[in-house]
């Protein structure tokens, strides 16, 4: 396997393809451009990287992209007489199309894939495209690849994935901001932040696995919790008045539209702009 572009969320690969006895370290060759980062990893996770990324394309059957989208232009011309025919190309690019893809690396069999952070623990959800070309032997290597990082799930149509990317992609954000507003809270209340963190994080966890082994509509059981009159009912009008559904629905819509900014740089052949104000 060979990875270009060996930041966090490759790492999270490299990790779980180890961890699940898929490949040993000596079958995987990374690149990235600084060297602290190319010692880091090899001391590590015992696997070999390199500073130029044809090197780690070439020969490889596997080769995953985790370059961030401003550089891919730039990295689909150093790989593009690189990747053996036989190869199967899995990008983690956000925005990066699977034409974009196709046509900047001259190689057809692509899978355009969208993990989470949680991918770094093996708790993650991935959502992934395959283009016709990629075989079925491609696609059982796939599964095996993105399923040692947690759940995956593989759509027949590309646009899901960019529509995953504002919703389980990003999703950790918001939820990590839930959290930190709660902790938040609860210390306003009285609690120390340690305590307040367990309370929390243990509350959060709690609920979303009793709403993924519950087979009732998650807004059955936040009835089941609002008395009339009661505690959650009172919460639940705060919130309500502050327009909680309607900013987190228009984060997630603001980041499907940055996606699609991406998406639009990308096929354009012209480098992605950070979005206005930033």
């Amino acid at each position: 396997m060979g990875v270009v572009g060996a930041g966090a969320m490759a790492e999270a690969i490299i990790g779980g393809v180890l961890a699940k006895g898929l490949l040993a370290p000596g079958q995987v060759l990374c690149s990235h451009p600084r060297a602290a980062r190319r010692a880091d990893l090899t001391d590590r996770l015992g696997v070999r990287v390199v500073d130029d990324n044809r090197l780690a394309a070439l020969g490889s059957q596997l080769l995953v992209i985790a370059v961030k989208p401003q550089v891919l232009r730039r990295v689909m011309r150093e790989l593009r007489d690189a990747i053996a025919p036989e190869t199967l190309v899995v990008s983690i690019v956000a925005g990066a199309s699977s034409r974009v893809l196709g046509e900047g690396l001259a190689h057809p069999a692509v899978v355009r894939a969208m993990p989470n952070t949680p991918a770094q623990i093996g708790a993650g959800m991935t959502v992934w495209y395959a283009t016709p070309e990629v075989g079925e032997l491609g696609r059982r290597r796939t599964r095996l690849l993105l399923g040692s990082l947690g759940d995956e799930l593989e759509v027949n149509d590309e646009e899901q994935v960019a529509m995953a990317t504002a919703v389980s992609g990003t999703g950790p954000t918001y939820t990590l901001l839930f959290i930190e507003a709660m902790v938040d809270a609860a210390v306003h209340l009285g609690f120390p932040r340690h305590v307040a963190r367990q309370l929390v994080l243990r509350t959060v966890e709690g609920s979303a696995a009793f709403a993924a082994q519950s087979q009732r509509h998650v807004s059955e059981l936040r009835d089941m919790v609002t008395s009339p009159g009661g505690t959650s009912a009172e919460a639940l009008a705060a919130l309500e008045r502050g327009r909680f559904r309607t900013v987190l629905s228009d984060a997630v819509w603001a980041a499907y539209r940055r996606t699609r900014q991406l998406e639009s740089a990308l096929e354009q052949g012209v480098q992605p702009e950070p979005p206005p104000g930033r």
